[in-house]
Protein backbone atom coordinates (compact mmCIF):
# COMPACT_ATOMS: atom_id res chain seq x y z
CA UNK A 1 0.00 0.00 0.00
CA UNK A 2 3.06 2.22 0.47
CA UNK A 3 4.85 1.08 -2.66
CA UNK A 4 5.02 4.66 -3.77
CA UNK A 5 7.55 5.20 -0.96
CA UNK A 6 9.89 2.76 -2.70
CA UNK A 7 11.09 -0.76 -1.91
CA UNK A 8 12.41 -1.78 1.46
CA UNK A 9 16.15 -2.53 1.63
CA UNK A 10 18.30 -3.68 4.53
CA UNK A 11 20.77 -0.89 5.07
CA UNK A 12 23.31 0.43 7.54
CA UNK A 13 23.62 3.28 10.01
CA UNK A 14 26.75 5.34 10.51
CA UNK A 15 27.90 4.77 14.09
CA UNK A 16 30.78 5.80 16.33
CA UNK A 17 32.94 2.96 17.62
CA UNK A 18 36.51 1.81 18.08
CA UNK A 19 38.17 0.66 14.88
CA UNK A 20 41.37 -1.34 14.57
CA UNK A 21 43.13 -1.68 11.23
CA UNK A 22 45.15 -4.84 10.73
CA UNK A 23 47.27 -6.49 8.09
CA UNK A 24 47.30 -10.29 7.94
CA UNK A 25 50.49 -11.92 6.65
CA UNK A 26 52.25 -15.25 6.72
CA UNK A 27 55.77 -15.79 8.00
CA UNK A 28 58.18 -18.35 9.33
CA UNK A 29 59.98 -18.91 12.62
CA UNK A 30 63.71 -18.18 12.75
CA UNK A 31 65.44 -19.47 15.86
CA UNK A 32 69.01 -18.49 16.87
CA UNK A 33 71.56 -20.41 14.79
CA UNK A 34 72.49 -23.77 16.25
CA UNK A 35 76.05 -24.40 17.49
CA UNK A 36 77.62 -27.67 16.33
CA UNK A 37 79.44 -29.63 19.02
CA UNK A 38 82.32 -31.78 17.78
CA UNK A 39 85.41 -33.50 19.13
CA UNK A 40 88.97 -32.33 18.58
CA UNK A 41 90.31 -35.85 19.10
CA UNK A 42 89.28 -39.34 18.09
CA UNK A 43 87.98 -41.86 20.57
CA UNK A 44 85.02 -43.86 21.81
CA UNK A 45 82.15 -42.16 23.60
CA UNK A 46 82.31 -43.04 27.28
CA UNK A 47 79.09 -41.34 28.37
CA UNK A 48 76.38 -39.04 26.98
CA UNK A 49 75.12 -36.81 29.81
CA UNK A 50 72.33 -34.85 28.08
CA UNK A 51 69.46 -35.74 25.74
CA UNK A 52 67.66 -33.91 22.97
CA UNK A 53 65.43 -31.17 24.33
CA UNK A 54 67.51 -30.68 27.47
CA UNK A 55 68.42 -27.15 28.57
CA UNK A 56 72.13 -26.72 29.27
CA UNK A 57 74.23 -23.98 30.82
CA UNK A 58 77.57 -22.62 29.62
CA UNK A 59 80.40 -24.94 30.64
CA UNK A 60 78.12 -27.90 31.41
CA UNK A 61 79.60 -31.30 30.50
CA UNK A 62 77.71 -32.79 27.56
CA UNK A 63 79.61 -36.05 26.98
CA UNK A 64 82.96 -37.69 27.62
CA UNK A 65 85.32 -39.86 25.56
CA UNK A 66 87.25 -42.84 26.85
CA UNK A 67 90.68 -41.80 28.13
CA UNK A 68 93.88 -43.39 26.81
CA UNK A 69 97.30 -43.08 28.48
CA UNK A 70 96.94 -39.32 28.78
CA UNK A 71 98.64 -39.18 32.20
CA UNK A 72 101.85 -40.74 30.87
CA UNK A 73 101.99 -38.32 27.96
CA UNK A 74 101.45 -35.36 30.28
CA UNK A 75 104.22 -36.51 32.68
CA UNK A 76 106.64 -36.99 29.78
CA UNK A 77 105.88 -33.52 28.44
CA UNK A 78 106.22 -32.03 31.92
CA UNK A 79 109.68 -33.61 32.34
CA UNK A 80 110.80 -32.22 28.96
CA UNK A 81 109.64 -28.78 30.04
CA UNK A 82 111.59 -29.01 33.31
CA UNK A 83 114.74 -30.00 31.40
CA UNK A 84 114.35 -27.12 28.96
CA UNK A 85 113.80 -24.69 31.83
CA UNK A 86 116.99 -25.89 33.54
CA UNK A 87 119.05 -25.42 30.37
CA UNK A 88 117.55 -21.99 29.83
CA UNK A 89 118.47 -20.93 33.36
CA UNK A 90 122.01 -22.23 32.86
CA UNK A 91 122.41 -20.30 29.64
CA UNK A 92 120.88 -17.12 31.02
CA UNK A 93 122.65 -17.20 34.38
CA UNK A 94 125.75 -19.40 34.69
CA UNK A 95 127.06 -19.45 31.13
CA UNK A 96 126.39 -15.78 30.61
CA UNK A 97 128.25 -14.72 33.76
CA UNK A 98 131.12 -17.12 32.97
CA UNK A 99 131.54 -15.79 29.47
CA UNK A 100 131.61 -12.24 30.79
CA UNK A 101 134.41 -13.20 33.19
CA UNK A 102 136.32 -14.91 30.35
CA UNK A 103 135.92 -11.79 28.24
CA UNK A 104 137.35 -9.60 31.00
CA UNK A 105 140.28 -11.99 31.46
CA UNK A 106 140.98 -12.04 27.71
CA UNK A 107 141.03 -8.26 27.57
CA UNK A 108 143.50 -8.15 30.49
CA UNK A 109 145.68 -10.84 28.85
CA UNK A 110 145.82 -8.89 25.61
CA UNK A 111 146.97 -5.75 27.41
CA UNK A 112 149.74 -7.70 29.12
CA UNK A 113 150.81 -9.31 25.83
CA UNK A 114 150.94 -5.91 24.15
CA UNK A 115 153.08 -4.49 26.98
CA UNK A 116 155.43 -7.51 26.88
CA UNK A 117 155.85 -7.36 23.13
CA UNK A 118 156.60 -3.65 23.21
CA UNK A 119 159.24 -4.15 25.89
CA UNK A 120 160.88 -7.09 24.10
CA UNK A 121 160.89 -5.19 20.80
CA UNK A 122 162.66 -2.26 22.44
CA UNK A 123 165.29 -4.51 24.01
CA UNK A 124 165.79 -6.37 20.74
CA UNK A 125 166.49 -3.07 19.01
CA UNK A 126 169.32 -2.48 21.49
CA UNK A 127 170.65 -6.00 21.08
CA UNK A 128 169.79 -7.12 24.60
CA UNK A 129 167.44 -10.03 23.70
CA UNK A 130 167.57 -12.76 21.09
CA UNK A 131 165.39 -13.08 17.99
CA UNK A 132 163.80 -16.19 19.55
CA UNK A 133 162.58 -14.13 22.53
CA UNK A 134 161.09 -11.56 20.16
CA UNK A 135 159.31 -14.30 18.21
CA UNK A 136 157.86 -15.73 21.46
CA UNK A 137 156.51 -12.31 22.49
CA UNK A 138 154.90 -11.84 19.05
CA UNK A 139 153.34 -15.30 19.24
CA UNK A 140 151.90 -14.55 22.71
CA UNK A 141 150.42 -11.32 21.39
CA UNK A 142 148.79 -13.16 18.49
CA UNK A 143 147.36 -15.77 20.88
CA UNK A 144 145.99 -13.02 23.15
CA UNK A 145 144.20 -11.42 20.19
CA UNK A 146 142.68 -14.79 19.28
CA UNK A 147 141.55 -15.45 22.87
CA UNK A 148 139.87 -12.05 23.06
CA UNK A 149 137.98 -12.63 19.79
CA UNK A 150 136.77 -16.01 21.03
CA UNK A 151 135.72 -14.57 24.40
CA UNK A 152 133.82 -11.77 22.66
CA UNK A 153 131.98 -14.28 20.46
CA UNK A 154 131.06 -16.45 23.46
CA UNK A 155 129.82 -13.44 25.41
CA UNK A 156 127.71 -12.26 22.47
CA UNK A 157 126.06 -15.66 21.91
CA UNK A 158 125.14 -16.05 25.59
CA UNK A 159 123.61 -12.60 26.00
CA UNK A 160 119.80 -12.13 25.76
CA UNK A 161 119.89 -11.85 21.98
CA UNK A 162 122.64 -14.32 21.38
CA UNK A 163 122.23 -17.59 19.49
CA UNK A 164 122.69 -19.92 22.52
CA UNK A 165 120.12 -17.93 24.48
CA UNK A 166 117.72 -17.87 21.52
CA UNK A 167 118.05 -21.63 20.92
CA UNK A 168 117.45 -22.35 24.62
CA UNK A 169 114.42 -20.06 24.60
CA UNK A 170 112.99 -21.75 21.49
CA UNK A 171 113.49 -25.17 23.05
CA UNK A 172 111.75 -24.04 26.23
CA UNK A 173 108.77 -22.58 24.34
CA UNK A 174 108.46 -25.79 22.31
CA UNK A 175 108.52 -27.93 25.44
CA UNK A 176 105.86 -25.79 27.08
CA UNK A 177 103.70 -25.95 23.94
CA UNK A 178 104.01 -29.73 23.87
CA UNK A 179 102.96 -29.90 27.49
CA UNK A 180 99.94 -27.67 26.82
CA UNK A 181 99.03 -29.83 23.83
CA UNK A 182 99.19 -32.95 25.97
CA UNK A 183 96.94 -31.38 28.59
CA UNK A 184 94.55 -30.05 25.94
CA UNK A 185 94.40 -33.47 24.32
CA UNK A 186 93.33 -34.92 27.64
CA UNK A 187 90.82 -32.16 28.42
CA UNK A 188 89.41 -32.49 24.88
CA UNK A 189 87.93 -35.81 25.94
CA UNK A 190 85.50 -33.88 28.13
CA UNK A 191 83.06 -32.04 25.85
CA UNK A 192 81.31 -28.99 27.36
CA UNK A 193 78.73 -26.45 26.19
CA UNK A 194 80.18 -23.17 24.98
CA UNK A 195 76.97 -21.29 25.82
CA UNK A 196 73.58 -21.80 27.40
CA UNK A 197 70.84 -23.19 25.19
CA UNK A 198 68.79 -26.23 24.28
CA UNK A 199 70.08 -29.50 22.82
CA UNK A 200 68.23 -29.68 19.51
CA UNK A 201 70.12 -32.67 18.11
CA UNK A 202 72.17 -35.55 19.55
CA UNK A 203 73.86 -37.81 17.01
CA UNK A 204 76.07 -40.07 19.15
CA UNK A 205 75.63 -42.87 21.67
CA UNK A 206 77.81 -44.55 24.28
CA UNK A 207 80.50 -46.76 22.77
CA UNK A 208 80.41 -45.07 19.36
CA UNK A 209 83.71 -44.10 17.75
CA UNK A 210 83.97 -40.41 16.88
CA UNK A 211 86.52 -38.65 14.72
CA UNK A 212 87.82 -35.07 14.92
CA UNK A 213 85.41 -32.60 13.37
CA UNK A 214 82.39 -34.92 13.40
CA UNK A 215 79.25 -33.18 14.67
CA UNK A 216 77.99 -34.94 17.77
CA UNK A 217 75.37 -32.49 19.03
CA UNK A 218 73.69 -29.24 18.07
CA UNK A 219 72.83 -26.65 20.72
CA UNK A 220 70.50 -23.77 19.95
CA UNK A 221 71.65 -20.92 22.21
CA UNK A 222 69.28 -18.83 24.26
CA UNK A 223 68.26 -15.74 22.29
CA UNK A 224 65.42 -13.97 20.57
CA UNK A 225 62.97 -15.95 18.50
CA UNK A 226 62.31 -14.04 15.30
CA UNK A 227 59.52 -14.20 12.76
CA UNK A 228 60.45 -13.46 9.17
CA UNK A 229 57.74 -11.99 6.93
CA UNK A 230 57.64 -11.07 3.22
CA UNK A 231 54.98 -8.36 2.85
CA UNK A 232 53.55 -6.96 -0.36
CA UNK A 233 55.15 -3.52 -0.78
CA UNK A 234 51.77 -1.86 -1.38
CA UNK A 235 50.83 -2.56 2.26
CA UNK A 236 53.90 -0.82 3.68
CA UNK A 237 52.61 2.71 4.17
CA UNK A 238 50.97 2.00 7.54
CA UNK A 239 53.79 -0.06 9.05
CA UNK A 240 56.47 1.18 11.44
CA UNK A 241 58.84 -0.45 13.96
CA UNK A 242 57.29 -1.10 17.37
CA UNK A 243 53.88 -2.17 16.10
CA UNK A 244 52.57 -5.39 17.58
CA UNK A 245 51.09 -8.45 16.00
CA UNK A 246 49.01 -11.34 17.26
CA UNK A 247 50.61 -14.56 16.08
CA UNK A 248 49.47 -18.16 15.72
CA UNK A 249 51.50 -21.07 14.40
CA UNK A 250 49.70 -22.88 11.62
CA UNK A 251 50.19 -26.12 13.58
CA UNK A 252 48.66 -24.56 16.74
CA UNK A 253 45.98 -22.13 15.48
CA UNK A 254 44.23 -21.85 18.86
CA UNK A 255 47.35 -20.78 20.78
CA UNK A 256 48.27 -17.16 20.11
CA UNK A 257 51.21 -15.07 21.28
CA UNK A 258 52.45 -11.57 20.54
CA UNK A 259 55.37 -10.20 18.54
CA UNK A 260 56.82 -6.73 17.96
CA UNK A 261 57.96 -5.36 14.61
CA UNK A 262 61.71 -4.88 14.95
CA UNK A 263 63.05 -4.26 11.45
CA UNK A 264 61.77 -3.16 8.04
CA UNK A 265 64.14 -3.79 5.16
CA UNK A 266 64.54 -0.50 3.24
CA UNK A 267 64.89 -2.37 -0.07
CA UNK A 268 62.06 -3.93 -2.06
CA UNK A 269 62.58 -7.34 -3.64
CA UNK A 270 62.36 -6.40 -7.32
CA UNK A 271 61.36 -9.91 -8.40
CA UNK A 272 58.55 -10.45 -5.92
CA UNK A 273 57.57 -6.89 -5.06
CA UNK A 274 57.85 -7.64 -1.33
CA UNK A 275 59.58 -6.13 1.67
CA UNK A 276 61.18 -8.19 4.42
CA UNK A 277 59.90 -7.61 7.97
CA UNK A 278 61.38 -9.07 11.14
CA UNK A 279 59.38 -9.49 14.33
CA UNK A 280 60.68 -10.38 17.80
CA UNK A 281 58.43 -12.92 19.50
CA UNK A 282 57.26 -11.89 22.97
CA UNK A 283 57.29 -14.83 25.41
CA UNK A 284 57.36 -17.37 22.54
CA UNK A 285 55.83 -20.78 23.26
CA UNK A 286 58.14 -23.78 23.52
CA UNK A 287 56.55 -25.60 20.58
CA UNK A 288 58.02 -23.17 18.05
CA UNK A 289 60.62 -24.80 15.82
CA UNK A 290 62.93 -23.64 13.05
CA UNK A 291 61.07 -22.78 9.85
CA UNK A 292 57.58 -23.28 11.32
CA UNK A 293 54.84 -21.40 9.44
CA UNK A 294 52.96 -18.71 11.35
CA UNK A 295 50.18 -16.21 10.63
CA UNK A 296 50.53 -12.66 11.95
CA UNK A 297 47.74 -10.15 12.43
CA UNK A 298 49.55 -6.81 12.58
CA UNK A 299 47.79 -3.88 14.23
CA UNK A 300 48.71 -0.84 12.13
CA UNK A 301 46.19 1.71 13.42
CA UNK A 302 43.53 2.18 16.09
CA UNK A 303 40.75 4.80 16.44
CA UNK A 304 38.90 4.97 19.74
CA UNK A 305 35.88 6.96 18.50
CA UNK A 306 35.65 6.65 14.73
CA UNK A 307 32.68 7.19 12.42
CA UNK A 308 32.26 3.66 11.18
CA UNK A 309 30.38 1.97 8.35
CA UNK A 310 30.50 -1.60 7.03
CA UNK A 311 33.03 -2.11 4.25
CA UNK A 312 30.21 -3.51 2.08
CA UNK A 313 28.66 -0.02 1.91
CA UNK A 314 31.72 1.54 0.21
CA UNK A 315 31.73 1.78 -3.55
CA UNK A 316 34.97 2.19 -5.54
CA UNK A 317 36.80 1.70 -2.24
CA UNK A 318 40.19 1.23 -3.88
CA UNK A 319 39.90 4.26 -6.14
CA UNK A 320 40.77 7.84 -5.39
CA UNK A 321 37.05 8.74 -5.30
CA UNK A 322 35.16 6.31 -3.04
CA UNK A 323 31.47 6.99 -2.45
CA UNK A 324 28.34 5.63 -0.74
CA UNK A 325 24.64 5.71 -1.44
CA UNK A 326 22.90 7.67 1.32
CA UNK A 327 19.16 7.64 1.95
CA UNK A 328 18.03 11.23 2.57
CA UNK A 329 14.32 11.96 3.04
CA UNK A 330 13.46 8.65 1.43
CA UNK A 331 15.60 9.20 -1.66
CA UNK A 332 18.89 7.60 -2.66
CA UNK A 333 21.70 10.07 -3.07
CA UNK A 334 25.31 9.57 -4.05
CA UNK A 335 27.78 10.92 -1.47
CA UNK A 336 31.56 11.15 -1.85
CA UNK A 337 33.49 10.11 1.26
CA UNK A 338 37.05 10.16 2.55
CA UNK A 339 38.20 6.92 4.14
CA UNK A 340 40.41 6.42 7.18
CA UNK A 341 41.23 3.32 9.18
CA UNK A 342 40.10 0.05 7.64
CA UNK A 343 39.22 -2.74 10.02
CA UNK A 344 38.42 -6.35 9.17
CA UNK A 345 34.86 -5.50 8.03
CA UNK A 346 34.44 -1.84 8.99
CA UNK A 347 35.82 1.39 7.53
CA UNK A 348 36.37 4.78 9.15
CA UNK A 349 34.72 7.77 7.46
CA UNK A 350 36.75 10.96 7.78
CA UNK A 351 34.59 13.21 5.61
CA UNK A 352 31.18 13.10 3.93
CA UNK A 353 28.90 11.47 6.56
CA UNK A 354 27.47 12.08 10.02
CA UNK A 355 26.56 9.74 12.81
CA UNK A 356 23.11 8.22 12.20
CA UNK A 357 23.16 8.57 8.39
CA UNK A 358 21.53 5.63 6.57
CA UNK A 359 23.42 3.85 3.83
CA UNK A 360 22.59 1.24 1.20
CA UNK A 361 24.80 -1.79 0.59
CA UNK A 362 26.98 -1.64 -2.52
CA UNK A 363 25.66 -5.00 -3.73
CA UNK A 364 22.08 -6.20 -4.10
CA UNK A 365 19.13 -4.17 -5.39
CA UNK A 366 20.17 -1.79 -8.14
CA UNK A 367 19.23 1.64 -6.87
CA UNK A 368 19.86 4.76 -8.86
CA UNK A 369 20.43 8.19 -7.46
CA UNK A 370 17.05 9.88 -6.84
CA UNK A 371 15.06 6.63 -6.47
CA UNK A 372 12.68 6.39 -3.56
CA UNK A 373 13.88 3.87 -1.02
CA UNK A 374 13.09 2.74 2.50
CA UNK A 375 15.91 1.49 4.75
CA UNK A 376 15.35 -1.20 7.32
CA UNK A 377 17.81 -2.74 9.74
CA UNK A 378 20.61 -0.94 11.52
Amino acid sequence: MQEWLGPRVDGYSVVKEELVQTVVVSGKVVLPSGIEIFSKVSGKVADVLVAEGASVSAGQVLLTLEKNDDRGAIEKARAATAQAEARFRKISEQTQSGSERALSSAKSGLEKAKTQYARVSELAARGYVSQAQTSDALRNLTIAHSQLANAQFQAKTTRAKGSDYALAEIALNKARANERAARDHSSSRVITAASAGVVTSCKVARGELVLPGKTMMVITPAGKTRLLVQLDAKNMRDLRPGQTASVAADAHPDQRFNAALNYINPEVDANRGTVELRFDAINPPEYLSQGMSVTLVIEVSRRADALSVPATAIRNAESSEPWVMVVDNGHAQRQAVKLGVRGDDKVEILEGLREGDKLLPAAGLAVKEGNRIRVTGT
